[in-house]
């Protein structure tokens, strides 16, 4: 990591040397009146937001589009666990969650005030990310819209290294970062890959799924000093 430390701090001094590395001021909210309620085990809501009911039509369609048909249907009555949404877990309907999201609307009102580099980055937001570094043991946390654009910002942020010590010119072929993506990665990364490859920023290599016998063969094939390996900590694609 001592290498990757001192490329990034080498970024950070040429974005402060050009005048273009602010922080975000954030915008001081009344502090809550009391403590909110915090999450004391499953309960009758962790299925709440989970379980869903397919008209017969439907399921039918489903299973005969994944070629999973042949009497299936006649096994399932319509009812499932949907997990291929971003609140497998149900938390979304704990009551907690509703709760504290009833009386922040009531109190401070509803939808972002803007971008978080405008003015759309409270207190709350700082809260959140002081919270979520403390909880992973990290020195700090960004918050991101969507897990899709967060993915693109740690791609592209690579990238911009490299741009950066590189002033005035795009980096030579040797200055690029080596990019070693899983076959299977999600779309999020294969899209901020591929703005790296548009930029000249980097180098992508693309190792079979999980097959660290060829990802041990492309990263000793490669001569380049700044290598990367991508992959998806659960694979959503497989």
């Amino acid at each position: 990591m001592g290498q990757w430390d001192a490329l990034v701090d080498a970024a950070l001094a040429r974005l402060e040397a050009r005048s273009l590395l602010r922080a975000t001021r954030p915008i001081a909210l009344a502090a809550p009146t009391a403590a909110p309620r915090t999450f004391d085990g499953p309960g009758p809501w962790d299925h709440a937001a989970v379980e869903i009911r397919l008209d017969r039509d439907t399921l039918h369609q489903w299973l005969a589009e994944g070629d999973e048909a042949g009497g299936q249907e006649e096994q399932l009555d319509g009812n499932l666990i949907l997990f291929s949404g971003n609140d497998y877990m149900g938390l979304s309907s704990h009551p907690a969650v509703r709760e504290a999201a009833v009386k922040a609307a009531q109190d401070y009102g509803m939808g972002p005030r803007g971008s978080a580099l405008i003015c759309g980055y409270t207190t709350y937001h700082k809260l959140v990310e002081e919270s979520l570094a403390r909880l992973k043991k990290k020195e700090d946390c960004l918050l991101c819209p969507t897990g899709f654009s967060a993915n693109m910002a740690a791609i592209t942020a690579l990238g911009s290294i490299t741009s950066l010590l590189s002033p005035g010119r795009k980096p030579a072929e040797h200055e690029r970062i080596a990019i070693f993506s899983d076959a299977l990665n999600h779309a999020s990364i294969i899209d901020g890959i591929r703005l790296l490859e548009r930029q000249q920023e980097a180098l992508v290599f693309v190792y079979k799924h999980c097959d660290m016998f060829h990802l041990d063969f492309l990263l000793s094939s490669c001569s380049l000093e700044k290598k990367v390996v991508v992959t998806d900590r659960q694979v959503t694609t497989d």
